[in-house]
């Protein structure tokens, strides 16, 4: 299988010139950085203490705190974090790093993972979530090099995919040195699939991350205004969330949805979808401020969220009104929000039960159920005893993976 897997790894190599070139046009990859995929680098080599891959935005922000930590450590010299998306590239942009050097990931064919591990020389490697790669694994296991999937992540979906062809799963999956599962589900997937070491700790996307907060000039202008947010949303729910506005301004004349798409390239298709409800739109990224009369105010620009969660009480989390599994909730809920999301939330499903037991969030159905939500919790206001249950809990969480991988370090 691994020979079918290489062949097909040529012929993505032969036609990725013109996928990337294809992708840059529309805005999904960076021109300049294009060639780090296929393992070229204007950087000298080096030999990394840590490296962290994540693929996007997501991954990348639930290791931050730990690259943080590393970034303290006076034994850690050099520190490589590796990601797929230029949203990802650009939140890293942000950072203030002294040890860490971001690049892209390269593409998963043979001699372009061993010349990425060549060029590096990592003494570990740290995967994210639901990063399995069989040819970098395969040349990470070759150099002895400890392989660690943190924060593990294994879908329903993806475990079916992996069992049509099950010897090349376990041939995969045993490259592992040893895996951290965030949720029971994946523990349980994780040990068919062939990892011979596993270890349940929790999410780690419990741990509380950086705050922001808006400039005046800017938070001014919803001071006088009732502000609803809809966060990480995907395809359709921004329509859902429009028709939602509709109906809460005839109860709050005020109101101001703030819309923050999951893909902010997506951002003009949404415009558009919105002003056909007759719904006066602005966009940030435009460098407009809300109108008095704007109605949704998109919010297309990186690493910006939980500065506009501060400016409302109720927050719908996207991804779970699609077939998508959900987005993380735990942002919305320490900027103090009430949390409301559909039904499909399988991949944060530990989360929202939390959240349940605690009372900070509903799950809905219909635009009927999301304006009573609203309604009921307009003026809510996460309770530091609840926020103090969750951050203990994500605490102990980042300690404890924090640990493991000092384990492997030593």
């Amino acid at each position: 299988m691994f020979f079918l897997y290489n062949i097909l790894g040529i012929i993505f190599f032969l036609i990725s010139p013109f996928i990337l070139i294809f992708r840059a046009i529309n805005g999904k990859e960076d021109l300049k950085r294009i060639l780090e995929k296929y393992c070229y680098y204007t950087k000298k080599k080096s030999n990394i203490s840590v490296w962290f891959h994540g693929a996007s935005v997501g991954e990348i922000m639930s290791v931050l705190p730990l690259i943080n930590e590393f970034e303290k450590d006076k034994k850690i010299k050099k520190i490589l974090l590796t990601s797929s998306t230029l949203s990802s590239a650009s939140i890293i942009a942000k950072k203030s790093f002294k040890k860490t050097t971001h690049i892209y990931y390269p593409f998963d064919i043979g001699f372009i993972c061993n010349n990425f591990l060549n060029i590096w020389n990592p003494k570990i490697a740290i995967f994210v979530d639901s990063e399995v790669w069989p040819n970098m694994y395969k040349k990470i296991n070759l150099k002895k090099i400890p392989l660690i999937l943190i924060n593990a992540r294994i879908t329903n979906k993806s475990f079916t995919r992996w069992q049509i062809f099950p010897s090349f799963a376990k041939d995969v999956f045993n490259k592992i040195t040893i895996a951290l599962p965030q949720n029971q589900e994946t523990k349980k997937y994780l040990r068919v699939l062939g990892v011979k070491k596993i270890k349940y700790i929790g999410n780690l996307k419990y741990f509380k991350n950086d705050k922001q907060s808006l400039k005046k000039n800017v938070k001014k202008y919803f001071k006088n205004r009732k502000v609803f947010c809809a966060a990480s949303t995907h395809f359709n729910e921004e329509k859902i969330i429009g028709k939602l506005h509709l109906k809460l301004k005839k109860k709050f004349k005020n109101l101001i949805t703030i819309l923050i798409p999951r893909h902010i390239n997506r951002s003009g298709k949404i415009m558009q979808e919105l002003i056909k409800l007759k719904l006066i739109v602005d966009v940030r990224s435009n460098g407009l401020k809300p109108s008095a009369d704007c109605d949704v105010y998109i919010v297309n620009t990186y690493g910006e969220m939980s500065k506009f969660l501060k400016l409302s009480n109720v927050t719908f989390i996207g991804g779970s009104m699609v077939n998508h599994g959900g987005q993380n909730p735990l942002e919305a809920v320490r900027m103090g929000n009430y949390v409301m999301h559909g039904k499909k939330v399988d991949n944060f499903k530990e989360i929202y039960k939390e959240l349940k037991k605690l009372k900070i969030s509903s799950e809905v159905k219909k635009i009927e159920q999301m304006e009573k939500v609203f309604v009921k919790n307009h003026n809510y206001k996460t309770s530091n005893s609840k926020l103090n249950k969750i951050n203990y809990l994500g605490t102990k969480i980042f300690e404890n993976n924090f640990k493991e991988i000092k384990n492997y370090l030593q």
